[in-house]
């Protein structure tokens, strides 16, 4: 594995909250979890650094809260927990196939999870261990997508992976429209201009001005993870100039 030529070096996975719940309404389905982590251990076997960041939408919908009536400070910080939540159940699940992980929270809680701690993370990743990223940037009204471009560049990774629930960017819904057309490469501002909502426009303007390019793919596709990671032909591929 050590040998092989690889596109890059370090990347940065980003799951929704949902990805953990095995298409349940809401909360953790364990043979799911045990999946993804199967899957981010192959990533790892390649000699790929990667640190996941994950969102909390199967447990607490911060931005859901808030419309429902609580302050969206408290919403959001709701949030932030329960991305805590996931990220230990990422981690035992890591774990248990041997690959060594730190937890690190935007929100300090010392009991289960060290401080998010820029220089101690990249030092984790030289060491070999995955890096699971909580609560997001620890502020309010920042979404995990914003939280994941951040620490991309923060880390110096390569590449923000973006896993989500269709096969790339489309046009349309292809859920609601049949004849929905696929992207597979696509320029920052192509994306902007036609509105796509592939992140939000915070996330997506720090990818674009800091040339961070963003994979969009299909979580429940096996194998999944590691194609986009080793910059195979998958999803959608956003960036400057559009290359692959």
């Amino acid at each position: 594995m050590a040998s092989e030529t690889l596109k890059w070096k370090r990347v940065l996975l980003k799951l929704s909250g949902e990805a953990f719940s095995g298409g349940k309404p809401l909360g953790i389905d364990i043979l799911t979890v045990r999946r993804l982590a199967e899957e981010i251990k192959e990533v790892h076997q390649h000699g790929i650094d990667i640190a996941v960041i994950i969102g909390g939408g199967n447990i607490m919908r911060g931005g859901e809260a808030s419309r429902n009536g609580i302050d969206r400070a408290t919403a959001d910080h709701m949030g932030m927990l329960a991305t805590v939540i996931n990220a230990l159940a990422l981690q035992d699940a890591l774990e248990k196939t041997d690959i060594a992980t730190r937890v690190q929270s935007a929100i300090e809680m010392a009991a289960v999870a060290e401080p998010f701690i820029r220089r101690r993370a990249i030092r984790h990743l030289e060491k070999g261990r995955v890096v699971i990223l909580a609560a997001g940037t620890g502020n309010p009204y920042f979404s995990t997508d914003t939280a994941a471009a951040l620490r991309a560049l923060e880390l110096h990774a390569d590449a923000v992976l973006k896993a989500t629930n269709v096969d790339g960017v489309y046009n349309r819904d292809p859920k609601l429209h049949a004849d929905a057309t696929k992207f597979q490469r696509l320029e920052y501002m192509e994306a902007i201009r036609l509105g796509l909502g592939v992140m939000d426009l915070t996330a997506f303007t720090l990818c674009k001005e800091n040339d961070m390019p963003i994979v969009v793919f299909d979580i429940n596709a096996p194998g999944s993870i590691l194609s986009a990671a080793k910059g195979e032909t998958i999803g959608t591929y956003i960036g400057n100039g559009v290359e692959l």
